[in-house]
């Protein structure tokens, strides 16, 4: 009986299809903090009074920015990528709660996809950067 879960399994499980897939999991995961960091840099007051008007001082702006953007190249690189995990864990579910917590559906939607990148991070926790990646290369040494 063709079982489709099965057939996908097969197609990813070879060691370079695996380590490829977890490349890109890993850069598209990598892109949203890179570009939040470059966006909070781009519109720094402005970001500085949405944080303010959630009751959050802006001078944590410059720690957001180094959290957000330190942790999205960490991602890409795959470097520390378990801990930059986690660190990201902790921010992007904390802040989907701030400044998302609001019960408006434009504030939903983006709770929503802050839980699911937190899910994602939890799953790059669990399994690691990968073959193509800085930590890959550091443990192999």
């Amino acid at each position: 009986m063709f079982n489709p879960n099965v057939t996908i399994k097969n197609l990813v499980q070879g060691p370079q299809t695996n380590a490829l897939v977890s490349l890109v999991a890993r850069v598209l995961m990598a892109y949203i903090f890179l570009m939040s960091g470059w966006m909070k840099i781009n519109a720094y007051s402005a970001t500085a009074g949405y944080m303010e008007s959630k009751g959050v001082p802006g001078e944590l702006l410059p720690l957001s920015i180094l959290i957000v953007a330190g942790g999205g190249l960490a991602l890409f690189f795959g470097f520390q990528a378990r801990l930059a995990a986690l660190g990201l864990v902790i921010f992007t579910f904390i802040c989907g709660f701030i400044f998302h917590g609001t019960g408006t559906p434009d504030d939903t939607i983006h709770l929503m996809k802050n839980i699911a990148m937190t899910g994602g991070l939890l799953f790059l926790m669990l399994h690691g950067a990968g073959n193509f990646s800085v930590d890959y290369l550091i443990e192999k040494a």
